[in-house]
């Protein structure tokens, strides 16, 4: 499986952005995808990885993290094998490279594990400025 991530940009505070991740392989397809949980990590300079997002197989659940609760919305469509990360009112504190992530067997307790996902695409760079 391979994940492509996009959208990353340099934004003032208060603005919006949404990521993209795209997710392919040699014989993947829509039924694959929704048998994976889709994540979204962050990662700011000096600090561990955190998990930001996910959403559960076939859309069910979705789970974010406190610190953009009511901000961020995680989505996916399906036909098109992407998962999105809607990310509102963003502060400079939501400055990091952003990773979209991907898990087959995952249960929900360890769903903010980054150990626990199979696949990562390759980093996007989001910057808030103040």
């Amino acid at each position: 499986v391979q994940l492509q991530a996009s959208g990353g940009g340099l934004v003032r505070a208060g603005d919006s952005l949404r990521l993209s991740c795209i997710a392919s392989g040699r014989t993947f397809n829509s039924y694959d995808f929704n048998s994976y949980v889709m994540a979204w990590f962050r990662q700011a300079p000096g600090r561990e990885r955190e998990f930001v997002a996910a959403i559960a197989r076939r859309g069910g659940n979705t789970f974010t993290t406190d610190s953009v609760k009511g901000r961020f919305t995680i989505s996916k469509d399906n036909a098109k094998n992407t998962v999105y990360l809607q990310m509102n009112s963003l502060k400079p504190e939501d400055t990091a490279v952003y990773y979209c992530a991907a898990a087959q067997r995952i249960i929900q307790s360890s769903i903010r594990t980054p150990l626990q996902y199979d696949y990562w695409g390759q980093e996007t760079l989001v910057t808030v400025s103040s």
